[in-house]
């Protein structure tokens, strides 16, 4: 998998896809068979590198390829012993460590893996792991500054199937002069009310395990089920996406290729590796193609300092590359660069979220270094396309889809179900297939033909793919997809309440922000900020909490009485503009409507004397398609 794939245009992408894809992927057909390919060109390479803290100076713990693999197996020798076979899964409520990954990949080689979002109330930790169908839980020990083990010790009461759970202990990362203080700071080791669940030390327990050989004998198909990722959704419990070994397997290859110049040796990992993005493109991709991952402390770019130490720490483990969220970028924008040799730095990719142009332009002429757009979801086993790192790349497109996938807009039959490909520029629903669409959720039957993806998008006349809006409601927050549908359950609650819709409103740093808009019943009195504490204390995510809340006299709704959203996201992004116009002392009218190929589309008019360039500075901080009107008066 050392293959390089060089993407300028678009006729790369066919001229890639002229080799089947078969020959690209040398026989293996498992995650498990990536690594331990990987474990024989690189045996004595750095696979892993981990920082405990954000302290450039510190030493960092490092891993051999052939050590990951050792481990790896080791877990997965680990897991069958307990019992986990294949269609069984392990679930992980895990930071980002080194076990973190022989964890997981030990998991898909014994059964299923289910890494879970550790920032997830209990009981929706539960949830999540009663769908798995969850025997076995990996998680940390009591650690200053974690609530994990409390939360564990919640969730062992919750899952009645749960039967074993594998402790990771911190402490051996912590540096001798520390270890005292850590000593006096570490929580009480609380233990849960039921005896009927075994509780050992994942280290020690991987240690007496053979490293060489997988004990099971099994030789993994690649339609097997590696991997359960819970996605945001339209519901109120969490959804499974079911991966399969040869979706991974496919975007291993893939992005693995994309990243495989010869000087890229480093990539910087701050995404968690509960998510598809951490997991792959700073996980088996990089694995998959002989690279170095620096893992950035437990809590990645959440971590005290990451931030605030970053150039400091690209220069210190010469990294050449790393993945991140538009709210990250714009985080980096106020860390100064000054003193700091980072010439290794070369590409920087960006996901989840659209990133505003303006801000793609102030950060590339601010580092010098290229921003790579790119689209992806879980459904997709990780990316769908990206902006091509040797040809043109467009602030605010996705740039081409992957090699040996198809993304196309489509227009939808009657049935709702996609129809007949879309013209270029014509704006429809995005829709994928290829190898890397996933199996289907859990308790559900696999896609057949083109997966809708949800997205609205358009693909111009050279295949660049442009992202329009969202025919689902899910609200992006910084990367992190929040279900509207708990925020309204908590709001219609209220006995005041009649009605309620949550949308994402644009914000310059998170991308959206949730709001919320409601109806109250007749003769029914509350105010706003009472319904904002009121839905603040019972949204299960704290992340979730509306950063404003509206009271409407009467809610937009559909000819059969179903509330309409698209006038509420209209009536925020108005309201948004119109507050950082004015916050900037410009005055200006502001009105927002749908547009055939934006999708939505704010168009204003400067007042006589206010700069066209001024209104465009303040308005192009936000992922949303701008029109500024020419006026007689207006400054150019």
């Amino acid at each position: 998998m050392e293959d390089r794939i060089r993407i300028a245009t678009y006729e790369d992408v066919l001229a890639i896809e002229r080799v089947p894809l078969a020959e690209r992927l040398h026989g293996i057909t498992s995650s498990y068979g990536v690594i331990e390919r990987a474990a024989r060109l690189h045996r004595d390479d750095l696979a892993l590198r981990f920082l405990l803290l954000a302290d450039p100076d510190l030493p960092s713990h490092d891993v051999t390829y052939g050590d990951l693999l050792a481990q790896v197996t080791r877990a997965a020798n680990l897991f069958h012993d307990l019992g986990v076979g294949p269609g069984e899964a392990v679930t992980l409520l895990l930071p980002n460590l080194p076990q973190t990954h022989y964890a997981l990949w030990g998991a898909e080689a014994a059964g299923i893996a289910n890494p879970i979002n550790p920032l997830l109330e209990p009981e929706k930790i539960a949830d999540i792991m009663r769908n798995a169908g969850s025997r076995v839980l990996v998680t940390l020990a009591p650690f200053p500054q974690s609530d994990l083990w409390d939360k564990a010790v919640q969730v062992i009461d919750l899952v009645p199937d749960l039967r074993h759970v594998l402790r990771i202990d911190m402490g051996p990362f912590v540096p001798e002069a520390m270890r005292p203080m850590l000593a006096a700071m570490t929580p009480a080791d609380t233990r849960p009310t039921r005896d009927d669940v075994t509780i050992a030390d994942f280290d020690a327990a991987l240690a007496a395990q053979p490293g060489d050989r997988l004990v099971s004998g099994r030789a993994i198909a690649e339609t097997e089920t590696a991997a359960y990722f819970h996605t945001g959704g339209t519901t109120g419990t969490p959804k499974l996406a079911r991966q399969s070994h040869a979706n991974q397997v496919f975007e291993a290859f893939v992005l693995g290729s994309l990243m495989a110049e010869p000087e890229d040796r480093v990539l910087l990992c701050g995404l968690p590796l509960f998510h598809v993005n951490g997991t792959m493109v700073t996980g088996l991709a990089a694995f998959a193609s002989g690279r170095t991952v620096v893992l950035l402390t437990p809590q990645g770019y959440r971590g005290q300092g990451v931030v605030a130490n970053f150039w400091a720490l690209v220069e210190r483990f010469r990294g050449n590359s790393f993945s991140g969220v538009p709210t990250l970028y714009a985080a980096l924008m106020d860390v100064p660069i000054e003193g700091r040799d980072i010439s290794s730095l070369r590409t920087a990719i960006c996901g989840a979220a659209p990133m505003p142009a303006d801000l793609i332009r102030r950060f590339e002429a601010a580092t010098g270094v290229k921003i790579l757009e790119g689209y992806g979801m879980t459904e997709g086993t990780c990316a769908s396309a990206t902006n091509p790192r040797f040809g043109e790349r467009r602030a605010g497109s996705v740039g081409f889809r992957l090699p040996y996938t198809e993304l196309q807009p489509m227009r939808l039959g009657d049935d709702g179900k996609p129809a007949e490909p879309c013209a270029p520029d014509e704006v429809g629903a995005l829709c994928m297939k290829g190898p890397h669409v996933f199996q289907g959720y859990v308790g559900r039957e696999a896609p057949e033909g083109w997966f809708d993806t949800g997205d609205l998008a358009r693909i111009d006349e050279d295949h660049y793919i442009w992202l329009v809006g969202r025919s689902k409601d899910l609200i992006i927050r910084g990367g992190h997809n929040i279900d509207p549908q708990m925020i309204e359950d908590a709001l219609t609650a209220h006995p005041a309440v009649a009605l309620a819709a949550a949308i994402g409103q644009p914000d310059s740093y998170a991308g959206e922000l949730p709001a919320a808009y409601v109806a109250l019943r007749p003769g029914a009195e509350v105010s706003a900020d009472d319904l904002k504490a009121y839905v603040r204390a019972r949204v299960p995510e704290r992340a979730a909490a509306p950063v404003h809340l509206e009271i409407l006299p009467e809610m937009p709704v559909t000819a059969v009485g179903k509330i309409h959203k698209p006038p509420l996201r209209r009536l925020a992004t108005e309201r948004i503009l119109r507050e950082a116009l004015s916050a900037a002392g410009l005055r200006a009218t502001v009105e927002v409507a749908d547009d055939p190929k934006h999708g939505m589309l704010a168009r204003i008019t400067p007042m006589p004397g206010i700069s066209a360039e001024a209104v465009r500075e303040v308005t192009g901080g936000f992922a949303v398609a701008v029109e500024i009107a020419e006026t007689p008066d207006a400054v150019a």
